[in-house]
C-alpha cells in the first residue's frame, strides 16, 4: 500500500496537467510484481487517499492506473502464493524478480468463462475503490503485454468461448472492462491506455490494422475521457485510430525527448502526450520545458 514516501513523490509531480500512477492491482490474482500497490481493501484505499490528497494540495490531478498483469507474474511476488491466470495456459518468454532472484515465469492457469466475467467485476470494484480514494479518475491498462492485452492478442489468448477466436470475441474482455468501469464511476472519469504492435513481455499481434480499429469502434459509443496509445512507430495506424476516437487522444512516443513528443500536438497527431521515464527522476520536467515556476510541497 502507499506510504509517505508515495504522497510525497507524486505530489512532487503535480504540475504536469495528469498524473498517472503506477499499475496498481484490481485484486490480489492481478499482482505479478514484487512490492507493487493494490486498490482492493480498506488498507490500499486509505494508502491511496493519502496520495489523492497531497496531489490536490498540490494543484494536480491523479488517475489510478488499474493493471492486472496475468500471465506476466510469479507466486513468489502474490499475496496468496497462487499460480498465475491468463486467457490461456500458455507460458510468456521470460523471467521474473522476485525476493529470491530471477525466475522463469510459470505457466498460467487459464481462467474459465465465469472466472473472465468475475476479473472484470474486480476492474469496476477497483474502479470504485479509486474513486473512494480521492482519485480523480482511472486508467484501464490494456497494453504491455497484461491480462487485457492477453486477452487482445491472438498469440497470447487461444480460447474457444466467448472471449477468444474472433475479433469481436478477443475485444470483447477490453470492452467488458471499460464498460463496467464507465458505469461504475462515469465514462467521463475513465480512460484507456493501448499498444497496438508491441511485442514487450511477449507478445505477437498478428491482425493489429484490424483488431484495433474494431476495438475503438466498440468503444466511441461509450463517451470515455480519453484514448492513450503507446505508438510503436505504425503512423498509419495511429492516423486510423485518430479519426475513429471521438474524444481526447493522449500519444506517448516511447524513447523520444520531449521537444519531439510536442510536435506530435503540434500536427494534429493528439490533443495531450504523456511522458514516463522523462519524469520518474524529474519533477520539475514542466518548470525545465516551458520556464515556469514549480513550488513543491
Amino acid at each position: 500500500m502507499p506510504t509517505e514516501l508515495n504522497d510525497e513523490y507524486y505530489a512532487q509531480r503535480a504540475s504536469n496537467a495528469l498524473i498517472i500512477t503506477e499499475g496498481t492491482q484490481p485484486s490480489p490474482d492481478g499482482q505479478g510484481y514484487l512490492l507493487t500497490p493494490g486498490i482492493h481493501n480498506d488498507e490500499q484505499i486509505a494508502g491511496w487517499r493519502q496520495v489523492s490528497d497531497a496531489v490536490h494540495a498540490a494543484n494536480g490531478r491523479i488517475f489510478i492506473q488499474l493493471m492486472h498483469t496475468g500471465r506476466i507474474a510469479h507466486p513468489e511476488n502474490t499475496p496468496h502464493g497462487r499460480q498465475p491466470v491468463a486467457p490461456s495456459a500458455i507460458r510468456p518468454a521470460g523471467v521474473m524478480f522476485t525476493a529470491s532472484g530471477p525466475q522463469e515465469m510459470p505457466a498460467p492457469r487459464s481462467l474459465s468463462t465465469d472466472e473472465a466475467g468475475a476479473s472484470v467485476d474486480d476492474f469496476r470494484r477497483a474502479a470504485a475503490a479509486s474513486i473512494a480514494a480521492g482519485a480523480d479518475g482511472v486508467e484501464i491498462h490494456a497494453a504491455n503485454g497484461y491480462l487485457v492485452h492477453q486477452f487482445l492478442s491472438d498469440n497470447s489468448n487461444q480460447r474457444t468461448d466467448r472471449y477468444g477466436g474472433s475479433i469481436d470475441n478477443r475485444i470483447r474482455f477490453a470492452v467488458e472492462v471499460a464498460t463496467a468501469v464507465a458505469n461504475e464511476i462515469g465514462p467521463e472519469r475513465t480512460g484507456l491506455r493501448i499498444s497496438p504492435g508491441n511485442p514487450y513481455n511477449d507478445i505477437a499481434e498478428s491482425d493489429t490494422a484490424e483488431l484495433y480499429p474494431a476495438l475503438l469502434r466498440t468503444l466511441s459509443p461509450l463517451g470515455l475521457a480519453y484514448l492513450h496509445v503507446l505508438h510503436a512507430g505504425d503512423d498509419a495506424l495511429l492516423g486510423a485510430l485518430g479519426e475513429l476516437w471521438p474524444s481526447t487522444l493522449i500519444l506517448n512516443r516511447s524513447g523520444a525527448d520531449l521537444s519531439t513528443r510536442a510536435k506530435d500536438i503540434e500536427n494534429g497527431k493528439a490533443e495531450l502526450i504523456s511522458v514516463g521515464a522523462l519524469t520518474l527522476a524529474n519533477p520539475d520536467l514542466v518548470a525545465a520545458a516551458f520556464g515556469c515556476t514549480v513550488e513543491h510541497p
